[in-house]
């Protein structure tokens, strides 16, 4: 009498075999893998480098490192940014511990709708890699005070032969203005 399953199948049943080469008289269950299977690592794993590109506007460091982590272990992230404005260039690099992990996010990403915006995903060869572009990975983005530092640099102090350099070069361009202005028929007192 065999087991049935609704359309009258039979019920798949595991075989049972042995394996002569780590003990034997062990008896295993076909279809099942062993734990220690599953928990080795080769360690000297190959890192794969993901290419993410049109990135939407919200989607940023830290929300790109909780989305990407559910694939694996995330060893850098960089967001390019605008240096003096700091916001996003829309386009990321993203390394992952195991290239096989970064073949997988580039194949399940690309063309992936995020808030409105399709992203375009593709993994990078070794040769396209450079350490260049991990300059500032994994570091929070702060902005620079551009118009504090500018203003600090017009403002600073200025040894006294350069402060003549500049005084007379506004003199001479004062005095040219002077000349063209009376040439014309204006007249006008600078001082």
């Amino acid at each position: 009498m065999s087991a049935t399953v609704r359309n009258d199948r039979p019920i798949k049943r595991p075989r049972l075999q042995t394996d002569t080469k780590e003990v034997p008289n062990t008896i295993k269950l076909s279809g099942e893998e062993e734990e220690e299977d599953t928990m080795k690592k080769p360690k000297d794993e190959i890192p794969g480098v993901v290419y993410l590109g049109r990135i939407p506007h919200g989607f940023y460091e830290d929300e790109m490192r909780a989305y990407f982590s559910q694939f694996g272990t995330i060893d850098r992230l960089r967001l390019c940014r605008n240096k003096a404005t700091g916001k996003s260039k829309h386009y990321a690099f993203i390394q992952f511990s195991s290239s096989e992990v970064a073949r997988i996010v580039a194949e399940t990403m690309n063309n992936y709708l995020l808030y409105g915006h399709i992203l375009k995903c593709k993994i990078l060869a070794e040769s396209e890699c450079d350490e260049k572009m991990w300059i500032g990975a994994n570091r929070k983005w702060k902005v620079a005070p551009l118009t504090k530092l500018r203003r600090l640099k017009h403002e600073r102090r200025r040894p006294p032969d350069v402060w003549n350099k500049l005084q007379k070069k506004e003199d001479s361009r004062r005095l040219s203005k002077a000349k063209r202005w009376e040439a014309a028929g204006i007249s006008y007192s600078l001082g």
